[in-house]
């Protein structure tokens, strides 16, 4: 009784006087112990095998939960594959690979998966398409066969198409209503052209144009084992999943010829300047981005360190100048996309409208610090830290390395990578990261996206000259 009322009083306290009980002194330790050295990430022994077909099949043997993953991929068969008159369909097609099969319906397949203890669905990245499952071990050789008999055999039937259309249709409706989709689809067509990786986001005259004949049409030609890798992880003996893999996946025979290799993105682009009415806005969305370098390029790794300082963490200095100095928004962000034929930096902020033209002016003013000034030691180990610290946690779990190891191997990269990355961060100097700002953050060569409403353009007046558009 004595402990509740205790709490009770101080959050009473805390409600009735807030500044006061705010700023109550926090002992601290006199001196904080040293920080201990990252723990390298054991490069998982990989078994990897071809079958006849061509396809990939790498084991990744582990000895904890008793569970087994599968990651099926498919190369030159994602978003960046669709026709410009149906762009996003890759993501449709994939969703409806579980929602019926020759054998079973889309009820039966959820009750099978969930009979194994997992699951099995599929999504669409920009380079290829995924469907994973898993399942307790015991269950490891139906699980597999399940996944072949989605991935080989779905029957699209009409009624889940019909009901996966209109769900496409309402989640478009409810993001065209967004700000930050409209400045999305406007930066990547000022990154990327006519390329396909700027043609991402699904369109209403592309969702109507699905129908089941497409759909059959794009499965055959693109589900094919000549550009497939299957990872599978766990519990699970390397032989007897090869077996597996050859039993279900072995007699699959290919047609045609394989889809095309997405031709190389550019890493340059002629910066635009856009604003996107947004009529009675009370804030203004603002993304600054650029094109930049595919996975597999040598400036990928220090440039992923370079992005972290400037926005990819609550301490990133976009974060702490804009929203915990100026006040101007809620958050300040810095993203790097690395993808197989191309890449981008995108930076975004939403700010109210008043400080729309200041916000822009210290994006820019972070980005020529960071290539005038080499970044301090402390600040550099900082970010070190975070950028290896969330690649060895997020690669903890089984089904996360297989998901790391198929990601990679869509992107161009050895498997040998998921045990490299994390050394390669600690190798980068400050004088790599000051000349990341020099060669891919100079103002000039930021494209501008604002969303919102018109009174803001005078602000914008010294970025260059606004096109404006609805």
């Amino acid at each position: 009784m004595t402990l509740r009322l205790n709490l009770a009083t101080l959050f009473i306290a805390a409600v009735l006087a807030p500044a006061a009980f705010a700023a109550a002194p926090v002992a601290m330790p006199a001196e904080l112990p040293a920080f201990a050295p990252d723990r390298p990430l054991p490069v998982p022994e990989v078994a990897r095998h071809a079958l006849d077909n061509g396809l990939q099949v790498w084991v990744v043997p582990r000895d904890g939960v008793p569970r087994v993953d599968f990651v099926l991929v498919f190369r030159n068969a994602g978003l960046a594959a669709d026709a410009p008159e149906t762009p996003a369909f890759a993501s449709m097609l994939a969703g409806l690979l579980s929602e019926g099969t020759q054998q079973r319906d889309s009820r039966a397949i959820a009750e099978a998966a969930q009979g194994m203890g997992g699951s099995v669905g599929g999504y669409a990245s920009n380079d290829g398409l995924v469907v994973s499952a898993n399942a307790l071990s015991s269950r490891s050789a139906d699980m597999l066969a399940l996944l072949a008999e989605v991935a080989r055999s779905p029957s699209f039937p009409q009624a889940e198409i019909d009901l996966a259309k209109a769900n496409a249709l309402q989640g478009l409706k409810a993001a065209e209503a967004q700000p930050g989709f409209r400045a999305e689809r406007a930066m990547l067509a000022a990154m990327y052209g006519d390329h396909p990786y700027a043609r991402t986001q699904a369109t209403e005259p592309g969702i109507a144009a699905v129908d089941r004949d497409r759909l059959v049409a794009e499965h055959a030609r693109r589900l094919r084992p000549d550009n497939a890798l299957l990872v599978i992880a766990g519990r699970i003996d390397p032989a007897q999943a090869l077996e597996l893999a050859r039993r279900h996946f072995g007699d699959w025979q290919a047609t045609g010829a394989p889809p095309a290799d997405l031709a190389m993105a550019r890493n340059g682009a002629v910066p635009t300047r856009t604003l996107l009415r947004r009529e009675g806005s009370v804030q203004s969305t603002v993304r600054i981005g650029r094109p930049a370098v595919r996975a597999t390029h040598p400036d990928s790794v220090p440039l992923q360190l370079a992005s972290t300082v400037l926005g990819g963490s609550f301490s990133s200095r976009l974060m702490q100048n804009l929203r915990e100095d100026k006040g101007y928004t809620y958050g300040a962000r810095l993203g790097q996309r690395s993808l197989a034929a191309g890449g981008a930096l995108v930076s975004s902020a939403d700010v109210r409208n008043e400080v729309t033209g200041a916000a822009v002016g210290e994006f820019f003013a972070e980005f020529e610090r960071l290539a005038r000034e080499p970044v301090p030691v402390a600040e550099l180990e900082m970010n070190k830290r975070y950028v290896a610290g969330s690649y060895l946690i997020s690669n903890q779990l089984q089904g996360s390395v297989a998901g790391t190891l198929a990601s990679n191997w869509l992107a161009g990269l050895p498997p040998e990578y998921i045990g490299e990355f994390v050394p390669r961060i600690r190798e980068v100097t400050a004088e790599q990261v000051q000349a990341m700002g020099r060669k891919y953050f100079q103002p000039a060569q930021q494209s501008i996206v604002v969303v919102g409403d018109e009174a803001v353009l005078d602000q914008l007046k010294p970025y260059g000259e606004f096109k404006l558009a609805d």
